[in-house]
């Protein structure tokens, strides 16, 4: 929700919800509780912690529920995990040799993707440029073929492959990984700066209420909702505006809107107040973002290219499809709060292609057990351990009939998970820090 204050004055503010503030000094007073954050109320401003000037100023209701559960409630995530994973026995040595790097294997990926996003791109533009009001009846066709394909590769250039180079696996060379992650990165407007150790913590504790908040289950899927069709076949400005709004915020040093659906206090929890340095690295890289989307825009603009800004500024944020039918299956419709990776990830098999795009994070069981295995030897590591693994659907087709079905039965009864059957138990236990270290490492 995101309420309007309807009236203001020096002493109270009404929010459209009906929820009232008094300021007294510098704290504000609920009507069920007070909170002492310097949080101050002068005239028509309100700083919350953003100043919003005259009468019809928005904020969002969880950012003062936030703050005043920081003064006054239990945090929501809670730090005192004590979780023994269950994991499939591997020989060290063969573990060993899927643990190594090769920066060849990681050029070879980033090179074939990027340089399909810019060819991609490019053709789009050019088909751009030949629209005219004689031959739109073949052109216009033309550049929206050009821009759907484009806008199919684009979405994996965000946190697909971010993720991937935020565990530092990708490439021997560690300046190599940090380079191509602040690159793809920027061109996604991806937050790697709170992605990284928010995954950190996912693979720790994967799917645990009240410990993971990056991927909260159950999940849901709204296929009825005209917008969600939107921003899979073609384009959701709302979504656009979403995240130029959020990266503003950010760059002023304001965390606690989330990201794109993510519960604030998750962020908050993450990025918390008294790490000022990674608040600090937070907030330039989003100046970082903003300053350099607007030169690039400029240059496009200015050199006649005004095109360019639809395929390049903005080219990860259309035509969805295949990266939602791709990293949807990952947890959806799984248990929670259960030990073992092989209940609460799924692992589906598919062609080359969408592997291709997806860096194999269609391996997504094995990928949890084994952090540190490259993205380019997980398919050896399953053939290693697939002996102690659920069944695996292949094919994007079946994983989505299977899925859909999951889907339906949660409607029916949303308390239903699916429970894959398991062919044994004959591996062993990591505790959840020892994951961490993992991860951390890997990071």
């Amino acid at each position: 929700m995101r309420p309007t204050i309807i009236s203001a004055s020096e002493s109270i503010i009404t929010l459209c919800s009906g929820r009232k503030i008094r300021q007294q000094s510098n704290t504000i007073q609920y009507l069920d509780g007070t909170i002492t954050n310097g949080i101050v109320v002068k005239g028509f401003t309100i700083a919350l912690p953003y100043n919003y000037q005259g009468c019809e100023m928005t904020i969002k209701d969880k950012l003062v529920d936030s703050y005043r559960a920081n003064s006054l409630e239990p945090a929501k995530f809670r730090t005192d995990s004590k979780i023994k994973w269950y994991r499939t026995k591997v020989d060290k040595d063969l573990l060993g040799e899927l643990m190594k790097t090769s920066d060849l294997h990681g050029l070879r990926q980033v090179i074939c993707q990027l340089g399909l996003f810019f060819v991609t791109g490019l053709l789009a533009n050019s088909a751009a440029q030949k629209v005219s009001t004689t031959n739109w009846f073949w052109s216009m066709p033309l550049l929206i073929i050009a821009l759907f394909v484009h806008g199919t590769n684009g979405p994996f250039m965000g946190l697909v492959a971010v993720h991937e180079l935020c565990h530092k696996t990708p490439f021997r060379t560690k300046a190599l990984n940090e380079f191509f992650l602040k690159l793809y990165a920027f061109i996604s407007w991806s937050d790697y700066v709170w992605f990284r150790p928010s995954h950190v913590k996912h693979h720790q504790l994967t799917v645990h209420e009240d410990y993971d908040g990056e991927v909260v289950l159950p999940m849901t899927i709204s296929m009825k909702d005209w917008k969600f069709w939107l921003g899979l076949l073609a384009w959701d400005p709302a979504v656009t505006w979403t995240t130029l709004r959020v990266t503003y915020e950010r760059a002023t040093g304001h965390i606690l809107s989330g990201d794109r659906g993510k519960d604030p206090s998750w962020y908050q929890h993450i990025l918390p107040d008294d790490n000022l340095r990674l608040r600090k690295e937070h907030r330039n890289w989003s100046r970082t973002l903003l300053l350099g989307h607007a030169i690039a825009a400029a240059v496009f603009i200015g050199t006649g290219n005004w095109f360019l800004v639809v395929v390049f500024t903005f080219g990860t944020q259309y035509c969805g499809w295949l990266g939602f039918l791709c990293g949807v299956p990952q947890h959806f419709g799984l248990s929670s709060n259960v030990p073992d990776w092989r209940l609460c990830c799924r692992t589906y098999t598919c062609s080359w292609l969408p592997a291709f795009y997806y860096w194999n994070m269609q391996y997504h069981v094995e990928h949890h057990m084994f952090p540190a295995v490259p993205f380019y030897n997980l398919p050896r590591l399953r053939k290693a351990i697939i002996h102690d693994l659920p069944f695996a659907p292949h094919g994007l087709w079946n994983t989505w009939s299977h899925m859909l079905a999951v889907h339906k039965a949660q409607l029916a009864d949303p308390t239903y998970t699916f429970v894959p059957e398991l062919p044994g138990s004959t591996g062993h236990q990591v505790s959840d820090s020892v994951v961490e270290l993992e991860a951390l490492l890997a990071t």
